[in-house]
């Protein structure tokens, strides 16, 4: 009898019993896609959450910009508000506050963020460079909100002629919002740079190369046969000549 030659049964690729093949990944690819999509909705809520403690921190420095930012003083006259030394240079100082401490407050956030996640992240460092933007703006806002009030006449009329007193405190230099999210890039950027997590570096094999190709070594298939030994052949034998061989009489 001879042997079916059917091969046998084997279980189907989907079969949740049959182990992976070595090397394989035991994760489906719905569980990768899943973990993918985890990974990326955690770093959004990171971004958020930067964007909105910047945002938040927007109220401390308006506060320390109304506290730290000289007056500009001005003077009634019942007919007119003027400045009282037309030479000050108090609003120019006022700016230059502001610009200092936003200037401060990215360098600290950006400090701040960079513990919070070494690996940084894109949506991580839009949190970081939006928040900046409106944090100096809620700041703006906020601090000129918590200074003398806006409304010059009514504060002149209120405190009477000739008497000194604080004009509103305001920003002219609009272009110092940008201070804090610069300084928070650049601040981020450098200590990523520093000492953020390092990739590891591939390994390279500087031996000699072989000059055709890799050296295969002869399989056993392969190996030189001897030559067959097929016996030697007979030698013929050498022509007789006239009357050499025949009997004779």
């Amino acid at each position: 009898m001879t042997a079916p030659l059917t091969p046998p049964h084997q279980p189907p690729h989907d079969d949740p019993w049959q182990s992976p093949p070595p090397g394989s990944s035991p994760r489906s690819g719905a569980e990768a896609d899943t973990e993918g999509d985890f990974d990326v909705r955690a770093e959004l809520r990171q971004g958020v959450t930067v964007l909105v403690a910047v945002v938040l921190a927007g109220l401390a420095l308006g506060a320390l910009w109304m506290w730290l930012a000289p007056r500009v003083p001005l003077i009634s006259d019942d007919t007119a508000v003027f400045l009282k030394d037309t030479e000050g240079e108090e609003a120019i100082a006022a700016d230059g506050t502001f610009l200092l401490l936003a200037l401060g407050f990215g360098a600290l956030s950006a400090v701040l963020v960079f513990l919070f996640r070494r690996r940084g992240g894109i949506a991580i460092v839009a949190g970081l460079a939006v928040g900046g933007v409106l944090g100096s703006v809620l700041a703006w806002k906020f601090g000129a909100w918590l200074g003398p009030t806006s409304d010059v006449v009514a504060h002149a009329r209120a405190v009477g002629k000739g008497v000194t007193f604080d004009a509103p405190l305001e920003l002219n230099a609009k272009g110092a919002l940008l201070a804090w999210p610069v300084a928070a890039m650049v601040v981020h950027l450098a200590l990523t740079a520093l000492f953020g997590p390092r990739d590891p570096e591939p390994e390279w094999d500087w031996g000699p190369a072989p000059l055709y190709g890799t050296p295969h070594a002869p399989q056993p298939s392969e190996a030189p046969h001897a030559p067959d030994a097929s016996p030697a052949p007979e030698a013929s034998p050498a022509p007789r000549g006239p009357g050499e061989g025949e009997p004779r009489g």
